[in-house]
């Protein structure tokens, strides 16, 4: 119904957003990794999803087309509503739960505030086909060279032990990587990730 919004942030929350088109201001919910994107923009483009129920009619609003399109195959999930949907985008990058997806990758989604073992399991079930017909595995498989790496997984050993969260960790861990290299010391690494979470 509502495919996209573009127009000025009037007010910008990690949830949500109000965006001006012509003196209407539409509330728009988004994840924490749209926030991201636009919290630096006094304006931008939403691609947005109309959902209806009988008690709300709520917009919800995604930077990227892809995380969008994530979404979408996560509400067709028996279970997994809008709210559901948003928690693990705002946890999990689209490129991220891609991968986690393929790769059966279950306490990744688990790791998800509020998604219990049997969720995270049908997501990986329902979807997993879907997405190696759409030709992810090999781009995604491109994306996270680092989960095998000696300097990831102690990087996120320590960080959860610090109390982050696991997906909040792997999400900064990969973004320091991809910024800074493989060379990076241990150290440095997680001061750099603690900064972020």
């Amino acid at each position: 119904m509502i495919a996209y919004l573009e127009g000025k942030l009037v007010v910008k929350d990690p949830t949500y957003v109000v965006m001006d088109l012509n003196g209407i201001g539409y509330e728009v919910k988004i994840s924490l990794n749209t926030f991201s994107s636009i919290k630096e923009l006094e304006a931008c483009k939403l691609h947005t999803h109309f959902h209806v129920k009988e008690d709300a009619h709520t917009l919800f609003g995604f930077f990227e087309q892809a995380e969008k399109k994530r979404f979408l195959d996560l509400i067709s999930i028996s279970g997994v509503g809008p709210s559901t949907g948003l928690m693990i985008l705002s946890s999990l990058s689209a490129e991220e739960l891609q991968y986690a997806i393929i790769h059966d990758q279950v306490k990744v989604i688990q790791g998800v505030k509020g998604i219990g073992l049997k969720t995270a399991q049908r997501i990986i079930l329902e979807l997993k086909d879907k997405m190696k017909k759409e030709g992810l595995l090999d781009k995604t498989a491109e994306l996270i060279p680092q989960a095998n790496n000696t300097l990831f997984n102690e990087a996120l050993s320590a960080l959860t032990t610090l109390g982050i969260s696991k997906p909040v960790a792997e999400k900064n861990i990969r973004a320091i990587l991809k910024e800074k290299g493989n060379q990076i010391v241990i150290e440095e690494l997680i001061k750099l990730a603690l900064k972020r979470a």
